[in-house]
């Protein structure tokens, strides 16, 4: 969700060169497009501004006309740009935590110091003033102080969703309880918004929601082929429009497109890694501030990072049109971070399966222990059922400061010597 950097470690050899995309250019353009058209929105007051989480329910706000703004793809920004750590004091000034997720603390501490990597990207000088701000806590409880806080600086309403966490069974009980919710959050809109809620445009969105998850489905499905045509880190890059665009036909367009592309080096035995030794999978976050590094590090020592559940978390195979209600809420609440310990260790076995992974590589991020999953045993237990070698390397999401780059480098390295690189 934020933009590939140059950045590297001192002294680190440099790796082989990736293989650009040339779909890249076009994902710019739509990004582009998209915060220009917020932008707009936001300074002339033609369309009303909603915020959303990125796993909030993108299809309803859109269905109501509103201009739809992430407010993680921003912090995804300032990791990416490596602004964050910067940043996130003049939020721990004010009170919020060192410990809490450091998206919140650098997009506030960003917000404070009236900075914005939208400015150099596109000439931007500040983020959308919202009209109203939606969220659903199906991913942690900070989403849902983060947009507290931005609601009583504007003075306008953050309405939302809580839900389940550590769901083992997703019964009907649950899934009418988040639909109940979903429903209630149209009347707070239609006042905002003066407009009755359409419900064809709703199962419209919902639609276009299907077809483009099923088509970034399909692009991720691509590295299940040795040589691997594209890794991890290319599908952070390319989830962008996934993440802000999910609900219109430019999704479906853009992944329709690199779909094309990605079959297109499959068919030619393009390599994402030249001479692919080790499939790796990756959970947790990506380190945004270390995106190329890491990557040209794996690449140099013959890994391919093929798979990864955070990549796979804009999945929504449960869209429904013909029941949208239902289906949105049986797919936001179905995701893997709401799910079981139980749940997730199947689900990841069954990924080291379907990718052939030769090694698993658990992100435990530090102001992200709802993306973290390395701190139950999980890691101890998927190797002893699966023989897969597993490490747990400690960083943060955003927070340059938890991340020792020497260690990390250190650790990888033993550990792929260990795989047999």
């Amino acid at each position: 969700m934020g933009t590939l950097e140059g950045n590297t470690m001192s002294g680190e050899p440099k790796g082989p060169k990736r293989k650009p995309i040339a779909a890249t250019s076009e994902m710019g353009r739509l990004m582009q497009a998209h915060f220009k058209g917020l932008d707009h929105s936001a300074r002339t007051g033609e369309r009303k501004v909603a915020w959303c989480n990125s796993v909030g329910p993108a299809e309803l706000l859109r269905a109501m006309d509103f201009d739809v703004y992430f407010p993680e793809n921003h912090g995804a920004m300032l990791g990416s740009t490596r602004t964050a750590t910067e940043n996130i004091p003049a939020a721990n000034a004010i009170g919020y935590s060192p410990e809490v997720c450091s998206y919140m603390t650098s997009d506030i501490g960003a917000f404070l110091r009236n900075e914005t990597p939208l400015l150099r990207a596109y000439g931007i000088k500040s983020v959308p003033k919202p009209d109203v701000l939606v969220y659903n806590t199906n991913q942690c409880r900070d989403v849902q102080e983060w947009f507290n806080y931005f609601a009583r600086h504007f003075k306008v309403p953050a309405i939302g969703v809580d839900s389940p966490r550590a769901i083992v069974h997703l019964n009907e009980a649950i899934i009418g309880d988040v639909q109940f919710q979903l429903e209630a959050l149209v009347p707070h809109l239609e006042r905002i918004t003066q407009e009755p809620l359409d419900k064809d445009r709703l199962a419209e969105t919902v639609e276009l929601s299907l077809i483009a998850t099923r088509l970034w489905s399909d692009v991720l499905e691509t590295a299940t082929h040795s040589p691997s045509p594209l890794t991890f880190f290319d599908g952070t890059i390319h989830m962008g429009p996934i993440v802000v665009l999910r609900g219109t036909q430019e999704a479906v367009e853009y992944y329709d497109l690199l779909l094309k592309e990605m079959k297109d080096r499959v068919r030619e035995g393009v390599a994402a890694v030249d001479g692919e030794q080790h499939r790796i999978y990756w959970e947790g976050m990506p380190i945004w501030g270390r995106l190329r590094t890491h990557s040209e590090l794996f690449a140099r020592l013959g890994c391919a990072v093929v798979a990864s559940t955070y990549c796979n978390s804009w999945i929504f195979n449960d869209f429904d049109p013909s029941d949208p209600w239902r289906s949105m809420a049986r797919a936001y609440s179905g995701i893997f971070i709401t799910r079981s310990e139980e749940v997730k260790e199947r689900y990841i076995r069954e990924m080291l399966k379907r990718y052939s992974i030769d090694g698993i590589v658990f992100h435990d991020s530090k102001t992200c222990a709802a993306n973290s999953n390395a701190r139950y045993g999980m890691p101890q237990r998927i190797q002893e059922e699966t023989g897969i070698p597993a490490l747990v390397i400690d960083g943060d999401l955003n927070d340059l400061r938890l991340v020792s780059d020497e260690q990390l480098v250190t650790n990888i390295e033993a550990y792929v010597e260990q795989l047999g690189g």
